[in-house]
């Protein structure tokens, strides 16, 4: 027995100082963790190897794959595990510092590409990080089980307890299910998630999800002797070449099949049943690994690294996987594998029980949770609002009558959260500047013995202009309290302080708004947005509301005497002022909202009978842009926002071109003299008049023009002398502007200000990364390339800003409005991921000029006018213009005239939806509803196509109708047709366009119907390849790259965009499609390199020549210059005797019939 203790405490003490060496190790490097928060990169990482005598690097930076994110959570989660169960490890607060600066360096885990588990990133093993799920799960683990935790346990104090912001594991939460069971872009399956979705992270909450991926590992990757670790692993397989650490792209299909079984993955699954109940499984999986543990003297049983293929028997088990013996290789014991293995010997019999193993409990991670009650205090900014509210039935408190707890906004959270972790010993400067999401601001926070509540950052005007469309707050306010009640996850309830300010006043009557009320009554009622919500006073909610207490910024911290490191708006960058205040803290945060306090300055418009604008009426924006760019150096491209509209009883139309890009005609004329600038003696252009001229200004956008000149010819600092006032400057008049243009709802105006003053959205690289972890790759910067910027990682705020501008060529409303559209993709990818299923790139370029279009289209007016009015539809309305766009709904636009006493001159224009009518169903949803049918009878006609057309010209073919709707409004019979009888344009004209318009809507957002990409995979496994628009996806691709790879999805879509046009790839989509179904049938070969673009070539002229023979005039068969594809050919519905799929199943069989197999079958 007294053995038995020794031993026991032995083992204690060794794990304890295993735990604090691995500690010092990674101190060791604290540059690299304080970089690495800020860079995110390869070279500023933790090093993955120690010397175990010296805890010293053992090999370069560049030598191995360091950035493991999962290693260092690991570590962070056994720590918390070791802490809860009374382990002292930490023993000091620089310690506690830098366990804090780790907190910071995981928690960016959902956006960092790393080498993963295995050291490797991207399975080819040529050092390619890319984000894995095992990272990103174990980083979730790790940062929930070290939250509010006391370092010090039993022993320590406020000072001594980690703070991690919850957004942020909601993040990593989110990214986890929308990978799940997918591994990384590289690998569809991966048996290392076993470690996330159970024992040690259990970071699943999803059942369903946990039991889907653990099916896929056991289908997929489960052997005779474990699991592979993931397809086509070469690691120490007979075919992998020793000499060298990478593999040539073709040579991975040489492993599948024969890749190493690992019995590690078996002990995951002992411990999954053991903390699941489920003996069955347990018992299963003890007994195979029985079987294959190599046994020594006395009896010990030691796990192998792995068993492999014997070299000589590889062809054998080419032919039939998992029936050769394998052999035991690589290390034995295998470290990893016999500490799972005796961990589970000891649960399974009774040694330990589960929760010592997990003291924090996090095996219950899937259990049942109740229903979360948002509790919602609304208050008002000043008693007149009050009074406002107390007239419609609302009683709220004003700012002042809930003290002594004080409402802040949520950008003074992020300063303060700068100061967490910050040490100067070690020189660690506390957590990056960022932005704090709705679940960090739902917490009431305890701050030197005051308590404190923070608004939501969507309500934060100073950053930029969303918050400055009411029906776009309310909007904002019913996705946050779904995602409260939804991911809330700490005990309490949710607390969210909603401010009634001036700014949700009707411009009209000074009333409050009508959303804002509307918003209101459903808050009284209860639900909103699927939410419960409770509505009170903030005093009410103190006892059922989570509290957090900020011990860092206590007294004696000394942390406010350092300069704020915030990457936020350069106004935001504060020092701590100088001042004898009794409490520094309340100092520190008065000069913070002092900071973007707007002073008046700016001489108001003034508007004479008669007067013009300041400048001439044939100079638009784009003039003073294209000389404020000339003047800094850049060109800014004459490109349409919008596409052509190409009517079709316009015998001189343009032509079906993706852009309207007109030919440059600029004159040799100085801009500035065409702009009647005025001039000194020397010709230079007098920026103290142009100041003057601000005086007699007629309008707000005049305003702006003179300053944004200002702006580009003396800079944002230069001081304007404006009556007698000192210190004003470019900037602070352009914040004042920016203001007033807001609270005239110019919306024009408000994002070409935004634009001058390079206004980045606050949470615009998040947005980014949301979409870019949920497999959506992004474009920006209006098409063809090389203009258009490919985004495929998470890029830093500074960067993507600076790619965004260089892509929009300097034009700073398309930059500014790429960026709104960012962050409403994102905000869709979150809530409805299903619009998402079927893109994989996102173009945003060529999602702004499809907006424009169906405005232009709904409108009936010139590009130039659509691109207008959508640079003035309101935040709300740009939003629900994308959402139809992305879901295909019908939609109408309204136009409505101002206020009289209103300074806006932009008409206002909404956005509504319309009923399903003018279309039906099959072609409302577009082709991706035709594969049943398609799949029924489109392999029988392909049959009797082929034996017809070897004994007839392809031209006389008459096809057997396998689609029995009608057919397109392009139809030669019935009476949508032009030479049909009567007088039927008036029915024709209504319809017309209507697939045109679909296939250039799922052109732009590269829409593709589900199963697409694995089908072309199957498609090249029975040819040489497919050549698009003269690129060549290679059959070789299908070696290196499995079907459900992500990597093969995106190497297909980069071929697919080097298509300009959005409707002709939306046909080669469909060629591919019929092609798919001849690859389904018993043929070894379908031929070499098959040519999709003579494939459409030969539909289309086989469309001509029937429309010919019913009679079309030819002025209706007009062909598209750009790719030769006849317009009605565009237009027509794919299903029906005269659609698309007919003729392209025609020329799929002419042009493969060599390759059929014959039959006696003929035409119906």
């Amino acid at each position: 027995m007294f053995r038995l203790y020794n031993a026991l405490v032995r083992a204690h003490l060794s794990v304890v100082k295993l735990m604090q060496g691995l500690l010092q190790c990674m101190m060791r490097q604290v540059q690299k963790v304080e970089k690495f928060k800020h860079t995110q990169s390869t070279k500023d990482c933790l090093h993955a190897k120690y010397h175990t005598a010296t805890c010293s690097t053992v090999v370069g930076d560049d030598q191995w794959g360091h950035l493991q994110v999962d290693a260092t959570s690991l570590y962070l989660l056994f720590l918390a595990q070791m802490t809860a169960s009374g382990l002292r490890i930490v023993s000091n607060l620089d310690e506690v510092a830098f366990i804090q600066n780790l907190v910071f360096y995981i928690e960016a885990a959902y956006k960092v590409a790393d080498y993963g588990m295995w050291e490797r990133g991207d399975k080819t093993n040529q050092g390619i990080p890319e984000l894995n799920g095992s990272s990103v799960g174990m980083a979730k683990a790790a940062l929930e089980a070290i939250d509010e935790l006391d370092l010090f346990g039993a022993h320590g104090g406020p000072k001594s307890v980690i703070h991690v912001l919850p957004d942020e594991v909601e993040h990593c939460q989110s990214i986890l299910c929308s990978m799940l069971p997918r591994a990384s872009t590289s690998k569809e399956i991966d048996a290392g998630l076993l470690s996330v979705i159970s024992f040690p992270a259990f970071a699943v909450e999803d059942s369903d999800l946990v039991n889907i991926t653990k099916n896929e590992i056991i289908s997929k990757l489960q052997g005779r002797y474990g699991c592979c670790r993931f397809i086509r692993d070469g690691y120490k397989t007979p075919k992998e070449d020793p000499n060298r650490l990478h593999y040539d792209p073709a040579e991975l299909k040489l492993f599948e099949n024969i890749e190493c079984e690992w019995p590690v993955f078996w002990t995951y699954l002992i411990l999954d049943g053991i903390f699941n109940g489920d003996h069955v499984q347990v018992e299963e999986y003890r007994e195979a690994l029985d079987g294959i543990l190599i046994r020594k003297k006395n009896g010990i049983r030691l796990v192998p690294e792995l068993y492999a293929v014997p070299a000589d028997k590889v062809e054998e088990e080419y032919s039939s996987p998992h029936t050769v013996d394998r052999v035991a290789t690589g290390k034995l014991p295998h470290m990893w594998g016999q500490s799972l293995y005796i961990l589970g010997c000891l649960l399974a019999e009774g040694f330990l029980a589960p929760g010592e193993i997990d003291p924090l409990n996090r095996r219950f991670s899937t259990s049942f949770k109740p229903d979360v009650v948002v509790q919602v205090c609304v208050v008002a900014e000043t008693e007149q609002i009050q009074a406002l509210l107390r007239e419609q039935g609302v009683e709220v408190q004003t700012v002042d009558q809930v003290l002594p707890i004080r409402i802040l906004p949520a950008r003074i959270l992020s300063h303060i959260y700068v100061k967490l972790g910050n040490n100067k010993k070690l020189k660690l400067s506390g957590r990056p500047y960022r932005h704090i999401g709705v679940l960090g601001t739902s917490k009431l926070y305890s701050l030197r013995n005051r308590s404190y509540t923070f608004t939501p950052q969507f309500i934060d005007q100073h950053h930029f202009y969303l918050a400055l469309d009411n029906q776009m707050i309310v909007e904002m306010l019913r996705t946050e309290l779904a995602y409260l009640s939804t991911c809330w996850r700490m005990t309490g309830r949710p607390t969210l302080t909603f401010p009634i300010t001036h700014s949700m006043l009707s411009e009209v009557d000074g009333t409050i708004d009508p959303a804002i009320l509307a918003t209101l009554r459903k808050l009284q009622d209860g639900y909103f947005g699927g939410a419960r919500v409770q509505m009170g006073q903030l005093a009410s909610f103190l006892t059922t509301s989570f509290h957090t207490h900020l011990s860092f910024l206590d007294a004696d911290c000394n942390v406010l005497e350092e300069e704020d490191e915030c990457d936020s708006v350069s106004e935001e960058h504060v020092l701590f002022p100088s001042g004898t205040s009794k409490d520094e803290f309340d100092q520190y945060i008065n000069h913070l909202l002092q900071s973007t306090v707007s002073m008046t300055h700016l001489p108001c418009v003034v508007r004479r009978a008669g007067q013009q604008h300041m400048f001439s009426a044939e100079h638009t924006t784009r003039d003073i842009l294209s000389m404020v760019a000339k003047a800094q150096g850049f060109q800014v491209p004459k490109v349409s926002m919008c596409l052509p509209a190409v009517p079709v009883l316009n015998r001189h139309r343009k032509s079906l071109n993706l852009l309207d890009v007109p030919q440059s005609h600029h004159t040799t004329k100085d801009l500035n003299f065409d702009l009647h600038l005025p001039r000194d003696a020397h010709g230079k252009v007098d920026c103290d008049s142009l100041v003057e001229q601000l005086k007699d200004c007629p309008t707000l956008q005049d305003q702006a023009d003179i300053l944004y000149i200002l702006f580009a010819l003396k800079g944002p600092d230069w001081c304007v002398k404006l009556s007698g006032q000192c210190g004003v400057t470019v900037h602070s008049l352009l914040n004042e502007l920016y203001g007033k243009a807001g609270s005239a709802k110019e919306w024009g105006l408000i994002r070409y200000i935004s634009g001058i003053q390079r206004k980045r959205v606050e949470v615009l690289a998040e947005a980014c990364t949301d979409l870019i972890s949920h497999h959506k790759q992004l474009t920006v910067g209006l098409p063809p390339e090389p203009r258009e910027k490919v985004i495929t990682a998470p890029l830093p705020p500074e960067e993507l800003n600076k790619l965004i501008y260089e892509a929009s060529g300097q034009d700073i409303s398309i930059a500014v409005l790429t960026q709104e559209i960012i962050v409403y993709l994102a905000m869709y990818v979150r809530s409805q991921p299903s619009l998402f299923g079927d893109m994989l790139r996102l173009r945003i370029g060529l999602i702004i000029q499809v907006m424009a279009t169906e405005l232009a289209r709904s409108l009936h007016c010139s590009g130039e006018e659509a691109s207008e009015s959508l640079m003035n539809l309101s935040p709300s309305d740009m939003k629900n213009l994308l959402h139809h766009i992305l879901s295909g709904k019908e939609f109408g636009v309204e136009r409505s005239m101002r206020p009289i006493e209103s300074t806006a001159t932009s008409p206002a224009i909404s956005i509504h939806e319309l009923g399903h009518t003018g279309a039906t169903k099959t072609e409302r949803t577009g082709i991706t509803k035709l594969k049943s049918e398609m799949k029924q009878a489109a392999s029988l006609n392909l049959l009797k196509i082929s034996k017809r057309v070897q004994g007839r010209d392809a031209a006389q073919v008459d096809v057997w109708p396998v689609f029995q709707r009608c057919s397109s409004p392009s139809s030669p019979s019935g009476t949508l047709s032009p030479t049909g009888p009567g007088t039927p344009h008036l029915h024709w004209e209504e319809r017309q366009g209507q697939w045109l318009r679909r296939r250039r809507l799922d052109g732009a957002i590269n829409r593709v119907p589900m199963g697409f990409y694995q089908k072309v995979w199957k498609i090249l496994q029975k040819c040489h390849g497919l050549s698009i628009d003269g690129y060549v996806l290679p059959s070789s691709t299908t070696r290196e790259m499995t079907a459900c790879e992500i990597k093969f999805a995106v190497h297909v879509e980069t071929v697919l965009n080097h298509v300009p046009q959005p409707e002709y790839r939306q046909l080669l989509v469909e060629a591919i499609l019929v092609l798919t179904l001849v690859a389904d049938m018993e043929v070894h070969s379908i031929g070499g390199i098959i040519h999709v673009d003579r494939i459409v070539h030969m539909a289309n002229d086989l469309f001509r020549q029937d429309q010919k023979v019913h009679g079309t005039g030819e002025y209706f068969l007009e062909q598209d210059p750009a790719t030769g594809i006849c317009t009605f050919f565009y237009d027509s519905a794919p299903s029906g005797s005269y659609g698309t799929m007919t003729y392209l199943s025609k020329a799929v069989a002419t042009y493969v019939q060599d390759f059929l197999p014959n039959t006696s079958c003929l035409m119906q």
